[in-house]
């Protein structure tokens, strides 16, 4: 019952007293049956020790075991059930039980405790005997016991087995005036008027207290039976006149009373409107409607609020502070239990969190960017270059005013960084790291997300709300979590986006990272514009063949080729070195890298355009000097190219591996570019006995296939010219094969390198040692212009090859050479085939056919 202190165990306990028959001593006024006049509530309340005289005022020993009560206070004159666990009290009820059956009821000032001790409790307490007693089968003991008296705790005489201690009684003062009998019928009316308005209230009872006449015996009986705190039922004990315990329950009376009557009216009111709505929903708005009435704010009131002082301090535009209010609107007419209410807070949380003008303020020194460029990378002067114009630029666009004029009517003006950048490179040349290098010169927050892999339109737009679990795009997460709207933001592996029936995200990013569209970027979830144009975005890649055109033509695309061997050596020595030495738990003094040292791993063990291989193989050094170390063989290792060869084992790549593979005619070696950076690409050709048979494989792509067949035609056209039998190829078939066919290839620059290997075959003159060749060709004999010269030269480099042959068209390419490199090679700029074989092949006697 809501609004009464019956505990689930009463009943229980009521109903045992009825089966035993010893209800009627506790509450004698519920029955009629009794023969001796005046026996009922008085009777109860005069019952003495066996053996007291019934006309003499009861007396008590000056010392009693004394049971501490939990969450309880029990009162001179009524009968309470009380369930007893802890051993020292099954030990008093025991001892008590055997004895005078009188014991001290005190109520603990903290019911969590356990254990209470003699200073846990209060000092005034109440008389009690123990009418009855039942062992529960889990233990337990359920007693019946009935307050007789009150009385104040002296002094504690023992703590063990139970608590003991010297009282004195405490008998209350007992008025008669009118004022008395008085306040004694309003909280009979009072509980009457309460037990009214709960259906459930056994009818007995309250025809027991109704004829109770003694307005002591009342306020204790009333009180028994009335929720309220602890300290309030407390006080009620303690209180000494009766009239002061009267009008202190009747206040307790009256405000239980208003709440009863509240509850019921709300209960009404809402009746006709939340007919079909669950239990819960009903019991939470009667919960709202008390807090209302008792000037209490409840939970959805609270929300409503926060988010108000949230939208005024977010700094949002005016459509997304006008979209908020009107959401924040909805919110509050919405019962929390609805479904729409927790999208609607969601949906505002996002909003109200999202940085709309929180800006980080940009540091513009050109020295402090150029110190922070060295420190963090070694190389990559032209990136370096582009990265101080681009905040000269911005530096002057602040200090001369550009950026200070105000909007007109009729031009809406804002400020935009003006670039978005595209790193396309090998991997390990440090595109992201370098990313993060422009956030620390400009002191903006970085951020990264990766894009390889992603096929899902939403993942950059966000889901609509309608979609259950929807959120905003990963844009603009990222952005709330950094806290600014002017951070780094690197678009790593914009290359491998995917696409499929989820959508394209590549589309998606073409309105993010187009200046004049992404000042009004709609995430489908928040669903108003949000000013992308102070990001700066930086994306990365390892080619550019898988990024559709309009994306590419978006974004200025820097090229970042491989490392020069004394680059790599540079990078090593400054960065990979100390960083492994760090990571695998060494002093700087235990190890020792020689620079020869770190140039036979740059060339045996590893040819890549970046350095992540070679910093794995450094770590592998570190990671076996550890052992020696934490093994006590060794206070400082020297790595020297012996001691690398110990290491790491015989090294894959071999120096003279070229000139074995050209030893015999036919195998030309070409250049190539992939993702990964430049390679070196062997063309090998063979004959046998056939009719007019040509194949070609190695895992080609069509490009290349149709060079393969251009250079046959070439090479058939001028069969006289080169000094081949005219029916030569009548009578032989031709094999053309390019090796790692594991390894998908296509492109046109071979041209030149199959035209080579296929005059190689059939004339019998080996190519030229370190060699190496690009071009594409045409049918008439012509070598046309290709990409990627730097890398392919650097390949070149890393394979010890000193010659190579290019078109003349891409002369100019060489200027993004390194000197180190052009200085130590040698370029054959061609214009026709003819050139190519003069210089490539080695002179020989010509063959006649087979």
């Amino acid at each position: 019952m809501p609004a009464m202190r019956w505990q689930a165990s009463l009943w229980d306990f009521l109903e045992w007293m009825l089966e035993e028959g010893i209800l009627d001593l506790v509450f004698p006024a519920i029955f009629s049956n009794f023969e001796r006049e005046g026996e009922g509530a008085d009777a109860v309340s005069a019952q003495t020790p066996e053996g007291a005289p019934q006309a003499e005022q009861p007396q008590y020993p000056d010392e009693l075991p004394i049971l501490p009560l939990r969450g309880v206070v029990v009162y001179p004159h009524v009968a309470v059930p009380l369930t007893i666990g802890q051993e020292r009290s099954i030990q008093l009820m025991d001892d008590v039980v055997s004895g005078n059956r009188l014991i001290g009821l005190v109520a603990a000032r903290d019911p969590s405790l356990e254990l209470p001790g003699p200073d846990d409790l209060y000092r005034v307490g109440t008389i009690a005997t123990v009418h009855r007693m039942l062992r529960a089968p889990d233990g337990t003991m359920r007693i019946i016991v009935q307050g007789l008296a009150r009385f104040r705790l002296e002094e504690f005489t023992a703590e063990k087995p139970y608590l003991k201690a010297k009282i004195s009684l405490a008998p209350e003062i007992q008025e008669n005036s009118l004022d008395v009998q008085a306040l004694a019928r309003n909280v009979q009316a009072q509980f009457e008027h309460i037990a009214g308005l709960i259906p459930s209230f056994p009818e007995e009872l309250l025809v027991s207290i109704t004829n109770l006449e003694d307005p002591l015996e009342i306020v204790y009986t009333v009180a028994n039976f009335q929720r309220m705190d602890l300290e309030t039922a407390q006080e009620i004990l303690e209180l000494d006149s009766t009239e002061a315990k009267l009008r202190r329950l009747i206040n307790v009376l009256v405000r239980e009373s208003e709440m009863i009557e509240i509850g019921q009216k709300i209960q009404n009111e809402a009746r006709e409107e939340i007919e079909k709505v669950q239990r819960e929903y009903f019991l939470r708005e009667q919960l709202k409607a008390i807090r209302r009435e008792l000037g209490e704010k409840d939970e959805q009131a609270a929300d409503v609020e926060a988010f108000r002082e949230k939208i005024e301090k977010a700094g949002m535009t005016d459509e997304a502070r006008e979209q908020a209010l009107h959401e924040l609107e909805r919110l509050s007419r919405l019962p929390t239990a609805a479904a729409e209410y927790g999208v609607i807070r969601t949906y505002l949380d996002w909003l109200t969190s999202i940085p709309w003008n929180t800006l980080t303020e940009d540091n513009l020194d050109l020295n402090h960017a150029r110190e922070v460029l060295e420190m963090d990378h070694y190389g990559l002067e032209d990136i370096k270059e582009r990265i101080l114009e681009f905040l000269a630029v911005r530096k002057l666009r602040h200090e001369r005013g550009f950026l200070a004029q105000e909007p007109t009517k009729d031009v809406i003006r804002r400020e935009r960084e003006g670039v978005i950048l595209c790193f396309v490179g090998p991997p390990g040349v440090g595109k992201t790291s370098l990313g993060r290098s422009i956030a620390h010169a400009m002191e903006r927050k970085f951020i990264r997300m990766s894009l390889g892999g992603m096929y899902d339109e939403a993942e950059i737009r966000g889901h609509r709300r309608t979609y259950i679990g929807a959120m905003p795009g990963r844009i603009m997460q990222s952005l709330r979590r950094i806290g600014t709207r002017n951070p780094v933001f690197m678009l790593d592996e914009i290359d491998k986006l995917g696409q499929n029936f989820r959508g394209d995200p590549a589309s998606a990013l073409l309105e993010v990272l187009d200046p004049e569209q992404n000042a009004e970027f709609r995430d489908n979830y928040l669903d108003v514009a949000f000013d992308l144009s102070q990001v700066m975005f930086i994306a990365t890649a390892n080619t550019l063949t898988t990024i559709p055109g309009p994306l590419r033509d978006r974004m200025e695309i820097i090229q970042l080729s491989g490392y020069t061997e004394n680059e790599k050596v540079e990078i090593a020595r400054r960065y990979l070195v100390p960083r492994q030495i760090r990571e695998n738990g060494l002093y700087k003094k235990e190890v020792r890298f020689y620079t020869t040292a770190l140039r036979y791993m740059i060339r045996g063990y590893t040819r890549e355009a970046g350095v992540r291989n070679l910093e794995r193989k450094i770590g592998a050094v570190c990671r076996k000097v550890s052992v020696k170390v934490a093994a006590g063989e060794t206070e400082k290792f020297v790595v020297k190219p012996e001691a690398v060869r110990d290491l790491l084992g015989y090294p894959p790549f071999r120096s003279d591996e070229i000139n074995m593979r050209i030893s015999r005619p036919g195998v030309v070696p070409g250049l190539a570019w992939t993702p990964f950076g430049g390679e070196v690409l062997f063309v090998e050709a063979t004959m046998m006995p056939g009719s007019k048979g040509f194949q070609v494989t190695g895992y080609i792509g069509n490009v290349m296939n149709e060079s393969a067949r251009a250079a046959l035609s070439y090479v058939r056209a001028n069969a006289k010219k080169i000094g081949i039998p005219a029916n030569f190829f009548s009578k032989h078939d031709i094999h053309l094969h390019v090796p790692s066919g594991a390894q998908p290839k296509d492109g046109p620059s071979a041209g030149v390198t199959m035209v080579t290997a296929l005059v190689s075959l059939l004339s019998g003159r080996r190519v030229r040692a370190g060699l190496a060749m690009t071009g594409e060709i045409t049918l008439r004999g012509q070598v046309l212009r290709i990409g990627g010269v730097k890398d392919k030269v650097l390949a070149a480099h890393r394979y010890g090859l000193k010659t190579v042959i290019l078109p003349k068209s891409n002369e100019p390419d060489l200027e993004d050479v390194p000197d180190e490199i052009r200085e130590k090679m040698t370029f054959i700029l061609v214009e026709k085939v003819e050139d190519v074989l003069e210089h490539a092949l080695r002179p020989g006697k010509k063959t006649k056919g087979a």
